[in-house]
């Protein structure tokens, strides 16, 4: 479990307690003791087994696929994998693939709703790009209409490991993905998937 889950949790629980002392009656405990149980579901971190093989790209959270679509970037043509994640998803976040992180950048925006395709640009979100030799993979943790707060455990210039904990994202969000040109996408629209387990696409060439 994210530590998040414990003190959220216990501060419930304690609040519950308290309230029972106070009032002297144990219906005013229900509800924190709810919400002590929602929280401690939310953050809920599970174990995944990561696929391993050359130049496969994990889904970096779970959720829903909500657009595999071409774009242009300065960089050149890309694709971009979209996920969405509801509050009953895990919200932990993974690495994509293994490699350096090139680039970190966290921007402060808007709160829009993160099924909107306004959101992918214009709310708070931060970016991370993976270089693996030639290859680079970058994917954004953007908060949605609940989120409030984005949390990336990495620093540019980290290595990171493909499935590997990087993050959080609190509460209702989406991270989109964004892949070479070249990229074998093997997931479509409406699509489950699971962070560091479910294998959003293939680049040919990449060195892991």
């Amino acid at each position: 479990m994210v530590r998040d889950g414990y003190i959220y949790g216990v501060g419930f629980l304690a609040a519950a307690a308290a309230l029972v002392l106070l009032t002297g009656h144990w219906a005013w405990a229900i509800a924190p003791v709810l919400l002590a149980a929602f929280f401690l579901w939310f953050f809920r971190d599970p174990e995944r087994t990561i696929p391993d093989g050359p130049g496969l790209v994990v889904s970096p959270g779970d959720g829903v696929v909500t657009e595999t679509v071409a774009i242009n970037t300065p960089d050149g043509p890309r694709q971009r994998i979209s996920i969405f994640l509801s509050v009953f998803n895990v919200h932990v976040n993974r690495a994509p693939i293994a490699g350096v992180l090139a680039r970190v950048e966290y921007k402060k925006g808007l709160y829009l709703n993160a099924m909107n395709p306004a959101s992918a640009e214009r709310n708070e979100q931060n970016i991370a790009t993976v270089r693996d030799g030639q290859v680079e993979v970058t994917f954004k943790q953007i908060a949605g209409l609940l989120a409030r707060r984005i949390v990336f455990n990495k620093m540019q210039g980290d290595r990171v490991e493909r499935g590997e904990r990087v993050g959080l994202i609190k509460f209702g969000s989406r991270v989109d993905v964004v892949l070479p040109a070249n990229a074998r996408i093997v997931v479509k629209k409406g699509d489950k998937v699971q962070g560091g387990a479910s294998v959003l696409a293939q680049i040919d060439g990449a060195a892991q």
